[in-house]
């Protein structure tokens, strides 16, 4: 499918090409396959855009490492990503600092 380049929809679905393209190169040096690559991504996105908005941007980086810790030790990291990107992604959106820290 062309997309004219001009066109925000054009500049999202480069983005979008260029980062698909990144993670499936990064996943064949790491020896990862994901069962659904955009499924996958979609949803770290989901929740680091949640975290950012409803905690503080830092935390959203820091929220998709330690969630990709998670699935690394879990036998299935497909639905362990799905799991806590669903339950931390709605525990960023209702999160109030607590005082004192």
């Amino acid at each position: 499918m062309t997309r004219p380049v001009g066109s925000a929809d054009g500049i999202a679905w480069l983005l979008m090409s260029a980062m698909s393209e990144w993670v499936a190169e990064i996943c064949r040096e790491l020896g990862l396959e994901l069962v659904d690559q955009e499924v996958t991504v979609n949803q770290v996105l989901d929740l680091t855009a949640d975290v950012a908005h409803g905690v503080a941007r830092p935390a959203a980086p820091v929220t998709a490492f330690l969630v990709g810790l998670a699935a690394g030790r879990s036998a299935r990291p497909d639905e362990t990503v799905a799991e806590l990107a669903r339950t931390l992604g709605e525990r960023a959106k209702t999160w109030e600092a607590r005082e004192g820290g």
